[in-house]
Order: structure tokens, then sequence, then C-alpha cells
């Protein structure tokens, strides 16, 4: 696979979540912390599901623990602050990368059972190819995450 595009939108989010003074959400939403946890906890189901393919495996995608609060809590709290939140953010979306690089057609190919849920919506629930998961990162999530991110910029 080729992760031009995600590295790409990766850069983007990491530059959006290092703006000074990022404050809360005015919809009463995330804030980055909540953000880049519930990235650090996507991106990593995302490589356990590459990899459990590349073993040969037919693992699932279900987002719903990436969307907990208690999870995300947990995720923030083992950081000392947002700049070591945003350190492995930037780590583990290398690590996905590197994993998704090295897919071959087959591998992306193969069809996920994938629930995904968006503000208590079901967005998708059915078998999707490995490709279109890591793809909808780059075309869609990440971007949709930066400008939540952009959007918490105190004027």
């Amino acid at each position: 696979m080729d992760t031009t595009a995600l590295r790409g939108a990766y850069d983007k989010l990491l530059d959006a979540a290092a703006t000074p003074g990022l404050g809360e959400a005015a919809d009463g939403g995330w804030d980055a912390d909540h953000v880049l946890a519930h990235l650090l906890s996507l991106d990593a189901s995302v490589a356990a599901v590459a990899l459990g393919v590349v073993a040969g495996a037919r693992p699932t995608l279900d987002n719903r623990i990436s969307l907990d609060p208690w999870n995300l809590d947990r995720v923030i709290a083992r950081h000392t602050d947002r700049a070591d939140l945003i350190e492995h953010v930037r780590r583990q979306a290398g690590v996905l990368c590197d994993i998704a690089d090295q897919l071959d057609e087959q591998a992306a190919a193969v069809l996920v059972p994938t629930l995904l849920l968006s503000n208590d919506t079901v967005a998708v629930d059915q078998p999707l190819p490995l490709a279109a998961l890591i793809d909808g990162l780059a075309g869609n999530h990440v971007p949709e995450h930066t400008r939540q991110l952009l959007d918490l910029r105190v004027a």
C-alpha cells in the first residue's frame, strides 16, 4: 500500500495538536487530549487488524473501545502531558504506516468485519477491505480530527 496520503494527514494533525492554546470544545465534545487518545486507541486497533491479516487470522475492527471515556482517560493518564501524547501518536502513526507499506494486494483486499460508530450512530457495520480501512484514516478520519483540533483554538 502507498501510505503517502496517510503520512501527510498525520503530519497536519500533529501540527494542529501542537498549536498553543487549544481550549475546550464549544459543544462539550473532546478536548485535544481526548482526540489524541482516541487516535492512539484506534490506530493500535487498525495496526493489530493489519498484523492479524498478515498472520492469517481473520480479525474484526470495532471502534467502540476508542470512543469509551474510561479508556480515553486511561490512555491520557499514561502520558505526562500533551507533548508526550503527541509524540506517542507520531510514533504509533509511523508504526501503522510502516505496517501498511508492507501489505501486498492480497492482504490489502482481505475483508474485515467492521463496526464503526460516530457520534453514537452506526457509520459502518459491514465487512470492508483492509485497504479501505487504512485509506479511510487518510481520507476522512485523520483530517476530521485535524479540523476538530483546529476548532479548539482559543481566539
